[in-house]
C-alpha cells in the first residue's frame, strides 16, 4: 500500500487539519470531525447538514459554504459519523428556521442522523431528514436496505442550498430536496478497487481485463463483473439502466464523476459519450458537471448522475454558490 499518510489511525484528523488551513471560510472542529461555515448560522435561514464516511472527498466537506451547506460531519473512512457529531452540526447551524439533514441511504447514516434528530428535537430544534437513495445498480447492498445514495447527493445539496439562501422556510426546502432526489438517477463503473488505509490491501479484485458494473462508493458489489469494453458501450450500459428507470428526455442536468483515480482525459471523452447517448434519445445536457465530486479514495471508474430539470430547478443550480468543491456566481 503507496499513501501519502503518517498512520492509518489519523488519516481523517490530519486531513481535517489540512482543510482548516486550506480553506479560511471553513470553521473545522478537528476533535469532533464538525465542518462549518467560519460565519456561523445565519438567523432566519435554514441551516443544511449533511455528512458520511470520509474517503469520498470532496463530499462533503467541499460542499459548506455559500448556496450549498453549512456543515458537515465527516465519520472515519468510509464509517458512518456518530449521533454527538451529527447534534452538534445542527446545533451549531441552526439559525431559528430549522435544520434539514441530508442523508445518504446507508442504514449507519439513516439510523445516526435519526438518533441525532430526535435529540436536536429535544432540544428545541426542528429537524426534516430527507434520504438520497439515487442509485439504480442495485436494490440492497452490504450497507443499505433499498437502494444506496451516491451522486444526486451534490444535486440535492447544491439546488435545496439555493434556496435555503433565499429564505424559504423547511418544509419548502425539504420539499425541493425531495423532488431532486425523486427526478434523479445514478450508475458506478468500477475498473479497480480501492485501499481503505486501516485495511491495507485492495477492497476487492479485479482482473485486468475486468470491470464491476454498477459498484458502490464504498467498494459494494454491483450488478455484475464484465469484460473491459469502449468508452461507448460503458456509457450505453450506465445509460441503459438509467433510462429503464426514468425518462432520459427533455433538458437534463448531468454529471459525470471520476471515483478518485480516474484522470480527467478520460472523464471528459466520457462525458462526450454520454452527451450522444442522451441526445439521440431525446435529452439535452442543459447543465453538466465533469470531475471528481463524490469519490471512492483511488478507485478508477466513473459515476453518471442525470437529474430531469425543470425551470426552477435549473434557476436553483444556477444560483451563486460559494464552497471549497463548487464555485461560481460571485
Amino acid at each position: 500500500m503507496k499513501k501519502l499518510i503518517n498512520n492509518p489511525e489519523t488519516v481523517v484528523t490530519q486531513a481535517l487539519e489540512g482543510v482548516a488551513a486550506a480553506h479560511p471560510s471553513l470553521s473545522v472542529d478537528v476533535e469532533n470531525k464538525v465542518i462549518t461555515r467560519a460565519s456561523g448560522a445565519t438567523p432566519g435561514k435554514v441551516g443544511l447538514v449533511s455528512g458520511g464516511g470520509s474517503g469520498h472527498e470532496p463530499l462533503h466537506g467541499g460542499f459548506v459554504g455559500y448556496g450549498m451547506l453549512d456543515a458537515a460531519c465527516p465519520g472515519e473512512v468510509f464509517t458512518s459519523p456518530v449521533p454527538d457529531q451529527m447534534l452538534a452540526a445542527t446545533k451549531a447551524v441552526d439559525g431559528g428556521a430549522g435544520v434539514l439533514h441530508v442523508v445518504k441511504n446507508y442504514t449507519g447514516d439513516v439510523l445516526n442522523f435519526q438518533m441525532a434528530a430526535e435529540l436536536a428535537g429535544d432540544e428545541g430544534i426542528e429537524v426534516v431528514s430527507v434520504v438520497v437513495d439515487d442509485d439504480v445498480a442495485v436494490q440492497d447492498s452490504l450497507y443499505t436496505a433499498g437502494r444506496r445514495g451516491t451522486g444526486a447527493t451534490v444535486f440535492l445539496e447544491k439546488i435545496a442550498g439555493a434556496l435555503a439562501e433565499e429564505g424559504a422556510d423547511l418544509a419548502v426546502v425539504a420539499a425541493i430536496a425531495r423532488e431532486v432526489n425523486e427526478r434523479s438517477r445514478s450508475f458506478g463503473v468500477a475498473l479497480s478497487s480501492c485501499i481503505v488505509p486501516a485495511a491495507g490491501k485492495p477492497t476487492f479484485e479485479l482482473g485486468e481485463a475486468e470491470v464491476e458494473l454498477g459498484i458502490g462508493i464504498h467498494g459494494e458489489p454491483g450488478r455484475t463483473r464484465a469484460a473491459l469494453t469502449g468508452a461507448t458501450e460503458l456509457a450505453a450500459v450506465a445509460l441503459d439502466a438509467i433510462s429503464a428507470d426514468m425518462p432520459v428526455t427533455g433538458d437534463l442536468l448531468v454529471m459525470v464523476n471520476g471515483m478518485g483515480g480516474t484522470p480527467l482525459i478520460e472523464l471528459y471523452l466520457m462525458f462526450n459519450e454520454v452527451r450522444k447517448y442522451l441526445e439521440a434519445r431525446g435529452g439535452r445536457v442543459a447543465r453538466n458537471l465533469v470531475g471528481n465530486y463524490i469519490t471512492s479514495l483511488e478507485m478508477q471508474g466513473f459515476s453518471v448522475t442525470v437529474c430531469r430539470l425543470t425551470d426552477s430547478l435549473t434557476r436553483l443550480w444556477d444560483a451563486p454558490v460559494d464552497t471549497p468543491a463548487l464555485r461560481w456566481g460571485r
